[in-house]
């Protein structure tokens, strides 16, 4: 089977939830806050896989010395539900934005919970 793009979700030692989405070449693109269940993580990965096809849910962001640049992922409500590494131009943000866009609505989940 070929590599591709996972959610992954594990439990820290905050007993938080957390899911990050990881490419085919294995570099974490979007990363999820903490919570309380593991079901309300999946509900946050779901919310991710409905809202990354549209443009409009994401926000293209610099960091606050202007140096590098990220975005963030929305769900209809203006709830952020996903937020990017740090990338060194807006070119590189720009393709995390598609790889997200491209994997996550189809991306299988891991649990290593």
């Amino acid at each position: 089977m070929a590599n591709t793009a996972k959610f992954y979700i594990r439990k820290q030692i905050n007993n938080q939830y957390y899911y990050t989405l990881v490419s085919a070449n294995n570099e974490t693109i979007l990363k999820g806050e903490g919570y309380t269940s593991k079901q309300n993580c999946l509900n946050g990965i779901n919310a991710v896989k409905l809202n990354s096809p549209y443009d409009s849910r994401y926000e293209r962001k610099t960091s606050w010395n202007g140096s590098q640049y990220y975005f963030t992922l929305k769900a209809a409500n203006g709830e952020t539900i996903g937020v990017s590494e740090m990338y060194n131009s807006t070119y590189s943000r720009d393709n995390g934005i598609a790889a997200v866009k491209r994997d996550a609505p189809n991306a299988p989940i891991v649990d290593l919970t």
